[in-house]
């Protein structure tokens, strides 16, 4: 196998990270393997036990720089100036077919020296999770980190319910920089290294930034976007925290999270949220707190810190407007608009209530409208009726709004109850339930899989989703 690796990372002070190679398993047996990722990165080879191997942490590739990343955060709210990479292993950087540099890491590859007493491992629910969530979300056009492969390790894993199968995932990314990377050089004042890290940053992600705030400005613009997106299918990230935020502006650390089926402002499904911090409504403004913590990280190494930091929280105050314009541009989409106005917030907002109020569901909703056929959604039908009836003089002038809205909902999710029968049924070697995802959710936009549209019954509800720490 070659994998071509150009590693940059690796030549950063010590500071930056722990070297060390992933803890070999027992038993490493290859259960998914994404060819067409593999080769955008310009992977070659597909023999299945060395892919084993090597992304179950038992051979080191030839050009790899393993180590663990370093990075503090604030965890629901509470500041940790210690966490870094305690499960994962950066294998090092390749620059794919398209000219982009990515990050290859194992996930679950054993302990490092920011472990913090865990094990360094995972079991094999979380893996086949984030596989599926996280290639979902590449299919919906959300930027996400992505799976390349999954191995199960033979070994198991302790957790609170007992030993659980183990397992490993690949996972790709354009960086793994977090808003946390910037606050831990900040938080010990290790000036040097911040500069270091931010000409990194900018250098890698936004070349055409000029310094820290303009930085700071292409974050919160990334951000903005993002959240807009996960907003717009109905996603829960479920642990916002700042180590959890990528400078890159995509979506990192597919723990708790989960996709709405019954809509509700306030759904929360993370076991660890018990106050609802990062519930689905909180999302935009818990991005713009995040961003606050990486205006102040980076305002450390300014030499006029006064007209700095005027000029930061100018910036980040400025963010909820991008982040309502996004919102707008993703929502108006949804129902058939292409250009949007002030107004139409309300249109929105009124359909949204409807749907809270009746617990409709909101993929199989926002579908239905794109035949026009979204009455049964609703208990209420006389108050859609009475929506219904502005919305289609709205939409009475746009271009093919219908066409416009089944390319902005999609048809297929990953729903809570399907990845946890997937999981179910992988644990007991079944994979079939996990091929079929995989499968309905690369063209998540076409009528592929009916059944997997289908809410979960009573009996199918998921009320919770964990980490698998």
């Amino acid at each position: 196998m070659k994998i071509p690796f150009d590693n940059s990372y690796a030549t950063l002070p010590d500071a930056f990270y722990g070297r060390l190679d992933p803890t070999p398993v027992k038993d490493p047996k290859l259960l998914a393997w994404n060819a067409d990722l593999a080769a955008l990165l310009g992977i070659e080879g597909d023999d299945q036990d060395e892919l084993a191997q090597i992304f179950g942490g038992n051979q080191v590739p030839s050009g790899a720089a393993p180590l663990a990343q370093l990075y503090a955060g604030h965890q629901f709210g509470n500041f940790n100036p210690q966490l870094g990479d305690g499960r994962a292993i950066l294998l090092g950087e390749v620059v794919g077919r398209d000219g982009v540099r990515r990050d290859i890491q194992l996930k679950g590859s054993g302990p490092t020296p920011y472990s913090r007493m865990g094990d360094g491992r995972a079991w094999l629910g979380p893996v086949l999770r984030e596989y599926v969530i996280s290639e979902a979300m590449h299919a919906l056009g959300v930027p996400t980190t992505r799976a390349l492969a999954a191995v199960s390790t033979g070994e198991p894993v302790l957790r609170e319910t007992g030993p659980l199968p183990g397992g490993i995932v690949t996972r790709v990314a354009q960086s793994h920089l977090r808003v946390g990377t910037f606050q831990v050089f900040a938080h010990r004042g290790e000036t040097e290294n911040l500069k270091a890290l931010t000409d990194y940053a900018i250098a890698r992600h936004y070349p055409d930034a000029d310094g820290p705030l303009d930085l700071l400005r292409a974050v919160c613009a990334a951000q903005a976007e993002l959240i807009a997106q996960w907003m717009s299918f109905g996603f829960i990230h479920g642990v916002m925290n700042t180590d959890n935020c990528s400078i890159s502006g995509e979506t990192i650390d597919y723990g708790p999270c989960a996709f709405m089926d019954a809509f509700h402002q306030g759904r929360v499904f993370s076991s660890i949220d018990r106050q609802g911090r990062y519930a689905y409504g909180n999302q935009p403004q818990i991005a713009v707190w995040n961003m606050a913590q990486l205006a102040t990280s980076l305002l450390q190494q300014m030499d006029d810190k006064e007209a700095a930091v005027e000029e930061a929280t100018e910036i980040v105050h400025g963010m909820p407007d991008l982040l309502e314009a996004a919102w707008l541009r993703r929502f108006t989409a949804k129902i058939g608009i292409s250009s949007p106005k002030p107004e139409d917030v309300d249109l929105i907002n009124e359909l949204l209530g409807l749907m809270q109020s009746d617990g409709a569901d909101f993929a199989n909703t926002f579908r239905a409208l794109c035949k026009d056929d979204a009455r049964d959604q609703f208990a209420n039908r006389e108050a859609y009726d009475a929506w219904a009836r502005i919305w289609r003089l709205r939409i009475e002038n746009e271009p093919d709004p219908f066409a416009k809205m089944q390319s902005a909902n999609p048809a297929v999710i990953p729903r809570n109850h399907r990845i946890e029968q997937m999981i179910e049924a992988a644990v007991e070697g079944d994979m079939a339930p996990f091929e079929r995802l995989m499968k309905a959710l690369a063209t998540p936009f076409a009528e592929t899989d009916a059944e997997l549209q289908r809410p979960p019954t009573e009996d199918e509800i998921v009320p919770a989703t964990f980490c698998g720490t």
